[in-house]
């Protein structure tokens, strides 16, 4: 009888986990069909990293340069992974594209939780576009916009979450 009990646990949360699985994997299509259609006036948007990627959990960000600010007339790659726990835990975020942040480690180009509120105090309602779209704000923010950025044309290597060296630039 122990045995039957322990069983149908075992069950139950395999139908658990399961249903938290389709939960975010329509989630993430959603925000995959959103980010395809493009988001406000065109200074942010977001993807997938990878088709084949079953789990959608590599995905690919871009953020204009907003206006009056350091950042303006240039265009910063992001990289946002979806980890199991997505949309009840934040993706991680990071920038390929070198740029001087108060959010950001300088080296490694990661928006650092403890100083991006969104991240710390993530709810399950916040998307990636809400999250590019903060970052963006963040930008424009007064102690942030008028920090001196790395200068343009910079080539910078980073290493993603596979490994891959990646080479970027600022445009």
């Amino acid at each position: 009888q122990v045995k039957r009990t322990s069983d149908y646990n075992l069950r139950a949360m395999s139908s658990e986990e399961e249903k938290v699985i389709i939960t975010r994997n329509f989630r993430l299509l959603e925000e995959l069909e959103r980010g395809e259609k493009g988001i406000g006036d065109g200074t942010v948007s977001y993807g997938m990293d990878d088709a084949d990627d079953i789990l959608m959990q590599s995905w690919t960000g871009t953020i204009i340069g907003p206006h009056s600010t350091a950042y303006e007339g240039k265009i910063f790659q992001l990289k946002l992974f979806c980890g199991k726990d997505y949309p009840q835990s934040p993706p991680t975020v990071r920038f390929l594209t070198r740029i001087n942040m108060s959010c950001v480690n300088p080296d490694n180009g990661v928006v650092e939780p403890s100083h991006f509120p969104m991240l710390s105090n993530w709810r399950r309602e916040y998307t990636m576009e809400d999250l590019l779209m903060q970052l963006k704000k963040e930008m424009m923010s007064t102690h942030n916009r008028k920090l001196s950025q790395p200068l343009e044309g910079n080539e910078e290597e980073r290493t993603d979450p596979k490994g891959l060296v990646v080479k970027c630039c600022v445009m």
